[in-house]
């Protein structure tokens, strides 16, 4: 559908009144992904190349732009606030809006919209077009359908399910679905939004968490300083990550939080997180049962202890809600993380257990990373120091509060 009506709009409508000499308009697709970017571009140009006459008006081929003869370029990107500027556009198609990030950083789907409009004002009636199947209620296509849907105004908002839009889809594919998964395919095929899916943590809980501008916090002689790693293979769609944290009475302190994105050599991202963590004087780090013996080796290798932590991801992310709302976590002033954080979500599965998780396609390399960290600091034993105890010790006080000697005493 966006292939389709991108064509149309670069070919069947004129703008020689609206651009300057020499200037050039801009039809942009912008996809929730790289892969989704590629297969859009591969339609637009078979459909071009496909009709004789379209075929004539191309003028030159990239990557991942067509001009035409009719100085208008065809160009398809990611969702990304900067891939704007400097450009005129007469339309925006905003595709699988729904799946754009959600968070409080620049390149969200609100913040990417406004970097838009600028591109946008000098093109009387230019097209903003968002095209998504429906997903959880937040972000800007929830919004615009609350505040638009069967309302008169400027703004039109089209809900229909795919069998009316698609009538050649196999009924049996959509029997199927509803029979194996009916809330999803709710949201797939019925063009109706998620009422299972709930935010894992409000803007406002985060925000008074964060300290601002506060991007990484230096080692400090004698405190005990906890890691947990999200490890990788360096070739896939995941990061590599590493949390640092530590504890301050009953307040679970972030400190770093550092990640690798494919492509990457995974042996050198053991050794740079290693590297890191001897700076806190760190030597274990905890992390899941990726790859097993091979991340314990590697970092063995490096002088650090690998162990697999006990908990699943969304038992680390509920812990750290519950501190997060109580206001017992610091977190850092770091966009991708916070982005990550915010776009989690609550879910209940058909057997009735709630479960945290990332969005589809999305990311939570960070969040686990952090979150991880941030559990283990906030239920590892405190060390104080009692003069009167053998004439000068520390004592621990463990996560649940209860007293112990240390061994030497």
């Amino acid at each position: 559908m966006s292939a389709l009506i991108a064509v149309y709009v670069a070919v069947a409508r004129r703008y020689d009144s609206v651009l300057a000499p020499g200037e050039v308009g801009s039809v942009m697709v912008m996809a929730a992904d790289r892969d989704q970017a590629r297969i859009i571009f591969r339609h637009i140009v078979t459909l071009l190349k496909t009709v004789p006459a379209l075929k004539a008006q191309i003028l030159r081929e990239t990557r991942d732009r067509i001009d035409l003869r009719n100085r208008i370029s065809i160009q398809v990107t990611t969702a990304n606030y900067k891939t704007v500027r400097g450009h005129t556009v007469v339309a925006v198609i905003a595709d699988e809006i729904a799946f754009w990030p959600t968070g409080p950083s620049a390149n969200s789907d609100g913040d990417i919209l406004t970097a838009l409009r600028p591109a946008m004002s000098t093109v009387p009636n230019a097209l903003l077009l968002c095209i998504s199947s429906p997903y959880a209620r937040r972000g800007v296509l929830w919004d615009t359908y609350d505040a638009h849907y069967g309302r008169p105004g400027g703004v039109l908002v089209w809900q229909a399910p795919s069998w009316l839009m698609n009538p050649s889809l196999p009924e049996e594919a959509v029997r199927k679905a509803f029979a194996e998964d009916p809330i999803a395919a709710k949201s797939e095929y019925g063009a109706e939004f998620r009422a299972d899916l709930e935010e894992f943590v409000s803007r406002e809980v985060l925000r008074v968490a964060v300290d601002a501008g506060c991007r990484e916090r230096p080692p400090v002689a004698g405190r005990r300083y906890i890691a947990f790693a999200d490890t990788a293979g360096g070739s896939g769609a995941s990061w590599m990550t590493l949390g640092i944290g530590h504890r301050e009475g009953d307040n679970a302190i972030l400190d770093l939080v550092r990640a690798k994105q494919p492509p990457f050599s995974p042996e050198q991202g053991v050794k740079e997180f290693a590297a890191i963590m001897k700076t806190y004087n760190i030597t274990k780090v905890t992390g899941d049962e990726y790859a097993k013996e091979w991340v314990r080796e590697a970092f063995r290798r490096h002088g650090i202890s690998y162990v697999k932590t006990e908990h699943s991801k969304s038992d680390l992310y509920q812990a750290v809600l519950v501190r997060l709302n109580s206001r017992h976590v610091k977190l850092l002033d770091h966009p991708p993380l916070l982005a990550q954080l915010l776009a989690l979500e609550r879910r209940t599965t058909s057997e009735g257990r709630e479960v945290i998780r990332p969005p589809r396609a999305g990311h939570d390399d960070l969040a686990n990373a952090a979150c991880g960290a941030l559990h283990l600091a906030a239920t590892a034993p405190m060390r104080r120091w009692y003069p009167e105890v053998g004439g000068g010790g520390q004592i621990d006080i463990d996560g649940f509060g209860r007293w112990k000697l240390p061994e030497q005493f």
